[in-house]
C-alpha cells in the first residue's frame, strides 16, 4: 500500500456552447465578422484565497477570454495583477472604500483590445446626492426598524464577506446609502477596427432586506453608465456598445424571495426593464436607464444557479448587454446542473474554487 497522498481533483475548466448547440470550439467563425470573446466572470474570494488562488488561476487562464471582470477581488496588487499580466493581460482596478480590502477589476488582453477611456464608480456618491427627507420610501424605513439593522447575520441571497457593522442610524439615507460598495467602466477600441466597446463590471450591495439600497446603486449604475456612453461617443465619434458583468446579489425575474415575501426582485426587474416596484420608489436621475439584455436569459435561460453555498444556491450573477446592430451573443460559458456531482455539497472545493461558479460570453461583432 502507498503511502503517498492522492493529488486533489484538478479545478473544472468549463467551455463554451454555441447558441446553436455544440461546443463553441468546433463551430467555425464566419468571415466578415469579428469575434470579441467576452467572459465576465464574478469570482468571489470569501475563504482562505491561498488555498485555492492557483486553482482560480488555472480556471481564469483556460477560460481563455479577451476580458474578464472580477468581483470581490482582493490581493490585487500583490498577487493576481502580476500573474494574471503574466498570461497576457492588462487591468484596471478599483478598491471598495472604507475598510474593505477587495474590489472590482477588469482584465484585458491588449493585443486585442486598445484601452481609451475609463471611469470609477463609488456608491458612496450617493449620500451627496440626497435631500434630508430621503430618497428612501416611509414604508421601507418603518420596516427597518421592525426588522432591526444590519449588524445581524447575513441572510440568505448574501454574497459578501461582510462582518457586522455598526455605523449609525439605518434609517438616515445617508447612513444607510454608505455600503462602499464599487464599480467599473472602461472604453476599448478593438485592434485593427474602428469598434469600440464599454465593459462595466460591478458589485451591488448584498443584503436582501436592504432592496431600496440595491434599487438605488442599480439606477446610478445605470446612470453613469448612460452619461460614460455618450461621452464615449462624443469623445471618439463612435456609437458603442456596452457590456455590463457583475454580481448584482439579485435573484432573476420577479421571483420572491420565500422567506422575505416583501422584498421583491428589484434589482434584475430595473436592469432589464428601466421599473422599479411601486413600494421601493427611488427618485430618478437624469438620466434614462440603458435597456439592457441578459445574455443567458436571451439565449438559454437565466442558469438555476451561480452562487452555491450549503445556505444558499441561486443565480445572482449577470452578463447584460446593449442590443444593437453591432453586436450578438453567440456562445454562453456551460455550467453544472443541481445534482453534479462537482458541487454537490456546495463550493468552494477542489473542483471550483470559488463559491460563484464563473459565466461567460462570446460575442460576434459585425464589421462595418
Amino acid at each position: 500500500m502507498s503511502s503517498k497522498t492522492a493529488a486533489p481533483p484538478s479545478p473544472v475548466c468549463p467551455k463554451f456552447i454555441s447558441v446553436e448547440g455544440g461546443d463553441i470550439y468546433s463551430r467555425s467563425k464566419p468571415d466578415g465578422n469579428k469575434v470579441l470573446d467576452s467572459v465576465l466572470s464574478p469570482i468571489t474570494f470569501w475563504l482562505r484565497w491561498k488555498a485555492r488562488s492557483q486553482a482560480i488561476l488555472t480556471v481564469l487562464k483556460n477560460l481563455g477570454a479577451d476580458f474578464l471582470c472580477l468581483q470581490e477581488l482582493d490581493e490585487y496588487d500583490s498577487f493576481y495583477k502580476k500573474n494574471i499580466q503574466s498570461y497576457g493581460y492588462s487591468s484596471i482596478y478599483i478598491q471598495r472604500s472604507g475598510q474593505k480590502r477587495d474590489g472590482c477589476g477588469i482584465f484585458y488582453k491588449p493585443n486585442c483590445a486598445d484601452l481609451i477611456l475609463e471611469e470609477r464608480i463609488e456608491y458612496n456618491d450617493l449620500v451627496n446626492s440626497i435631500e434630508d427627507e430621503s430618497i428612501l420610501c416611509d414604508d421601507k424605513q418603518n420596516d427597518i426598524q421592525a426588522n432591526g439593522n444590519e449588524s445581524s447575520e447575513p441572510k440568505n441571497g448574501s454574497s459578501s464577506n461582510s462582518t457586522s457593522e455598526d455605523r449609525g442610524d439605518p434609517n438616515d439615507p445617508r447612513i444607510r446609502l454608505k455600503r462602499d460598495c464599487v464599480g467599473i467602466m472602461a472604453a476599448f477600441r478593438l485592434k485593427d477596427t474602428f469598434y469600440h466597446v464599454i465593459v462595466a463590471n460591478t458589485h451591488i450591495y448584498w443584503d436582501p432586506e436592504w432592496a431600496d439600497v440595491k434599487l438605488a446603486q442599480a439606477k446610478y449604475l445605470l446612470s453613469r453608465l448612460a452619461r460614460f456612453k455618450k461621452l464615449v461617443s462624443d469623445r471618439f465619434e463612435c456609437t458603442p456598445s456596452v457590456i455590463l458583468a457583475g454580481d448584482f446579489n439579485s435573484i432573476p425575474g420577479d421571483k420572491v424571495c420565500a422567506l422575505l415575501p416583501f422584498f421583491e426582485v428589484v434589482v434584475y426587474q430595473y436592469l432589464v426593464s428601466g421599473n422599479s416596484p411601486s413600494n421601493l420608489q427611488v427618485e430618478c436621475l437624469d438620466e434614462l436607464p440603458i435597456p439592457l439584455c441578459s445574455v443567458y436569459s436571451s439565449t438559454r435561460g437565466e442558469p438555476p444557479f451561480t452562487n452555491y453555498t450549503p445556505d444558499f444556491t441561486n443565480t445572482l450573477d449577470y452578463i447584460f448587454f446593449l442590443p444593437d446592430d453591432q453586436i450578438k451573443p453567440v456562445s454562453f460559458l456551460e455550467l453544472p446542473e443541481a445534482n453534479s456531482p462537482d458541487v454537490l455539497g456546495g463550493l468552494p472545493n477542489y473542483y471550483h474554487p470559488s463559491d460563484h461558479l464563473p459565466i461567460g460570453a462570446e460575442f460576434e461583432i459585425a464589421r462595418k
